[in-house]
């Protein structure tokens, strides 16, 4: 008489465990690696925006209305982003711009991606390229007209 109980699976339970936490891996991998930079994105937005709304209560007739302005919108993105780690060599004097010409005041920020290595291991995967797969220069700016 044949029993209908199954037949031992030595190794089943070992083979399927490395499967799934080869996916486990994968996706906790993505979401580690890839939040850091759309929060700075983030960030960096916000922060632009808020630099460019605060210059608005600047008094166009200040003297040294240009360097006020400039003043105004280096202080708001220094308060707005005072949160960043020093390990991700943030700078506002050097990763940012303000530029007023021809009364269009343009708040930027050009962080190099290249900076976050100190704090996310990237790998570089055959057939996939680079994970986490970045531009260059992350980039956000704002701008407002007089």
């Amino acid at each position: 008489m044949k029993s209908n109980l199954p037949r031992k699976q030595k190794g089943a339970v070992a083979i399927e465990f490395a499967l799934v936490f080869v996916i486990f891996f994968a996706v906790f991998y993505a979401i580690v690696t890839y939040s850091l930079p759309l929060l700075l994105m983030q960030s960096f937005n916000q922060s632009t925006a808020e630099a460019v709304r605060r210059s608005v209560a600047l008094d166009p007739n200040t003297p040294g209305y240009e360097a006020a302005l400039k003043n105004v919108v280096k202080l708001e993105l220094t308060r707005q982003l005072a949160w960043i780690p020093a390990g991700l060599n943030f700078d506002v004097a050097t990763d940012t711009t303000t530029t007023y010409t021809g009364g269009v005041l343009k708040v930027a920020i050009h962080y190099p991606s290249q900076k976050l290595n100190a704090v996310i291991p990237f790998l570089n995967l055959p057939g996939i390229g680079p994970i986490p797969n970045l531009p260059a220069t992350l980039t956000a700016s704002s701008s407002l007209q007089f």
